[in-house]
């Protein structure tokens, strides 16, 4: 009776190598396997990864220091780069059409200064009157300015951008703040000489 029941030995190595066999490809089919392609694996690049130990904390001083190099060199960037509302061709030929000339902006605060002294109730009437004289030169002055530049932008813009996007009006206004700075405190800094052609 046991001998019906039993299976021969060439049947049960031959089941065995089969159900290995598959298990092999079902759990290599689940863990996501690749099979080789001929080549290395490459190594992960050094460059971005975390230093293997830990790192010294900084003493109060050594940190101070590391933020005051850090402001430095942020500012060093905005002075040379400008920030975000700097950026694009337009903006950049705004700037040339400012820096390349004298504008009577740039001595509005200056002017403002000496009118501000000059109106004080204690000054004799001759020097508030010419005080206000000053005031009204300097403000028709600024705006005759302003109309000027502007209208050399609207011109420039529409023959070297004709596609651009750019909104005029800011640009007017952005070309008029620039003017009325001091060209030393000017960021982003002059990159063409007064004079020069735009």
């Amino acid at each position: 009776m046991p001998s019906l029941f039993r299976r021969k030995s060439t049947d049960l190595v031959e089941e065995s190598v089969t159900t290995v066999t598959t298990d092999e490809e079902t759990a290599r089919a689940r863990r996501g396997y690749t099979p080789a392609k001929g080549r290395e694996t490459p190594k992960r690049p050094v460059a971005g990864r975390r230093p293997a130990g830990p790192t010294k904390p900084l003493s109060k001083e050594e940190a101070r220091e590391r933020r005051r190099q850090l402001r430095a060199e942020s500012a060093a960037e905005f002075r040379r780069e400008g920030g975000p509302r700097d950026r694009g061709p337009e903006r950049l030929l705004a700037r040339n059409v400012v820096d390349s000339r004298r504008t009577v902006g740039t001595w509005f605060f200056g002017g403002a200064l000496i009118v501000l002294l000059g109106s004080n109730q204690a000054m004799p009437p001759i020097v508030r009157l010419l005080s206000n004289i000053l005031w009204g030169a300097l403000a028709l002055g600024v705006v005759i300015d302003s109309i000027l530049i502007s209208r050399k932008i609207k011109k420039l813009v529409r023959t070297r951008f004709p596609k651009s996007d750019q909104r005029l009006g800011s640009l007017y206004l952005y070309a008029i703040m620039r003017s009325i700075t001091f060209r030393r405190m000017r960021a982003p800094e002059p990159r063409v000489n007064i004079g020069d052609p735009v």
